[in-house]
């Protein structure tokens, strides 16, 4: 599988160095030294306590799904090291989520999970490299929210997702590529699906369940999203399943893999994905089958590749790398 090449880490490292800034870098992320020694917790030297931009959606005014209002948090608080003795997070999780539905955590101190490590079938891992615990709770690795508590999420920490971006050309009634006007690049059109819980259009996925491995879950969440497999025959479900295993078997181009700026993001519980594009040059795959709307969408549809979409969380920042990589229009 390809993979999009991300060097912004070393990047920031020779700055930060240049300017005389106490910065160590670990693989997977950056930590300034002592940063936030007034904060009890565990850590390591190669923990994430800063993001290149600050996340936006996941400090929402109001929480998704809720009339709870987030504790303000301004873009100078975000970053823990951040001397901020007056924050005074609100403390939410959801009713649905207390409930203890098999794919939710019980609370701190019913249960003492394994956090940064495989815990038992459940990966407690984060993609960005180790993040803090304080008093028994992990701390999103991005900073601040003004909420605390897991919110609509099911587990403490990471919550791992995989977003199969599926792809097409863009071609005219006789079947010739479609140049933009003002680009003269070909465009690209995407399966995009609209969300049933707040309306905005997404790329369909969805999270990965314990013990399941990625490819699975890509797979997985595109037929039941944009397919609607869960309510097709079983001759239909066949012919389906046949055309988009053929294409995830392609090598895919790995977009993105990392933290999502989502607006369900707490201070103790955050969204991470694998975001995967799987490219129908020829057309004749899945491009040929009829779309259909089922499980957490509302509608289903070809979407023309565009820098002017509004997308949910920072899903148009996926399309963007794909655009690029490919040489199209956006």
């Amino acid at each position: 599988m390809k993979t999009v090449s991300r060097n912004w880490v070393a990047s920031v490292q020779v700055a930060l160095s240049l300017l005389g800034f106490p910065y160590s870098t670990g693989t997977s992320g950056i930590c300034r030294k002592n940063a936030i020694n007034s904060i009890p917790s565990l850590c390591s030297s190669t923990s994430v306590y800063m993001s290149p931009v600050a996340h936006i959606k996941a400090r929402c005014p109001v929480y998704p799904g809720s009339d709870t209002s987030r504790f303000h948090v301004p873009d100078d608080k975000v970053d823990w090291k951040t001397d901020w003795p007056r924050y005074s997070p609100v403390n939410y999780t959801a009713s649905t989520v207390l409930k203890k539905p098999v794919w939710a955590d019980p609370e701190i101190g019913a249960f003492s999970p394994l956090f940064n490590s495989l815990d038992g079938s459940v990966d407690r891992r984060s993609h960005e490299g180790q993040y803090c615990i304080q008093n028994g709770k992990p701390l999103n690795p991005h900073g601040r929210t003004g909420l605390e508590g897991r919110g609509l999420l099911g587990r403490w920490g990471p919550n791992h997702a995989a977003d199969p971006i599926v792809t097409r050309w863009k071609r005219d009634s006789k079947g010739q590529l479609v140049h933009h006007t003002t680009s003269q690049l070909p465009m690209l059109q995407f399966v995009s699906i609209k969300r049933l819980d707040c309306g905005e259009w997404a790329i369909p996925g969805g999270m990965v369940d314990p013990g399941e491995c990625i490819s699975q879950t890509l797979q997985r969440e595109f037929s039941e999203e944009a397919m609607n497999t869960l309510q097709a025959s079983a001759s239909e479900r066949e012919n389906i399943q046949k055309r988009i295993t053929k294409l995830f078997s392609s090598e895919g181009l790995q977009v993105y893999k990392g933290y999502v700026d989502d607006p369900r993001n707490t201070d103790n519980a955050w969204m991470e994905t694998v975001a995967i594009n799987f490219h129908d040059e020829s057309g004749n795959s899945v491009s040929e089958l009829p779309l259909q709307a089922g499980d957490d969408a509302g509608q289903v549809s070809w979407i023309d590749v565009d820098s002017s979409l509004a997308l949910y969380a920072n899903h148009l920042h996926f399309l963007e790398t794909v655009a690029k990589e490919r040489n199209t229009h956006w």
